[in-house]
């Protein structure tokens, strides 16, 4: 009988072992945040409207605050469009780093071929190439604007010129 008492008492703690082994585990596991990136475009840049007074051309600069001026012989009018900056929402953990890079330079142009200059940046986080943090849990959204400038030759016609940009993101943790 001492036999089978001795190993009842084994049991049971070979059992306590095991349960404490397999609590210590779960309880100190650890939550890996999530390392998706996510970016939505949620508005376009607009210049707004203006037009050409003289021969020399000139530019119109939209900030990543939304403030508009110009030089040379563009006169901004206040008719529909409006300027604003492009904005985007980007949802990453909180405390992780996003380097974001663009081209310096990219063509719009009209259906007949013509084209402007627009010069991309600088965003409200810096030129390209720069980096910062988001902000919030896992669920909040950081916004970054971005503004530009649009070289307008004396020779411009009146008419719309699109074209797209692209903008690289790029978790660094």
């Amino acid at each position: 009988m001492k036999t089978l008492n001795a190993n009842k008492g084994s049991l049971k703690l070979l059992l306590i072992i095991v349960f404490l082994f397999v609590c210590v585990n779960f309880s100190f596991a650890q939550i890996v945040p999530q390392q998706t990136l996510t970016v939505t475009a949620t508005q376009e840049i607009q210049f707004g409207t203006f037009c050409i007074k003289g021969k020399s051309g000139g530019t119109i600069t939209v900030g990543y605050d939304g403030r508009r001026t110009s030089t040379g012989d563009i006169v901004l009018l206040s008719l529909a469009p409006i300027a604003q900056p492009a904005i985007y929402e980007i949802k990453l953990c909180q405390g992780r780093n996003i380097s974001v890079t663009f081209d310096a330079t990219t063509p719009l142009t009209a259906s007949d071929g013509r084209a402007l200059t627009l010069e991309i940046g600088p965003t409200e986080k810096g030129p390209s190439g720069s980096i910062f943090s988001t902000n919030g849990d896992c669920n909040f959204i950081t916004s970054l604007r971005v503004g530009g400038t649009l070289h307008i030759p004396g020779t411009a016609l009146p008419g719309t010129y699109t074209n797209n940009f692209a903008i690289t993101f790029i978790n660094k943790e």
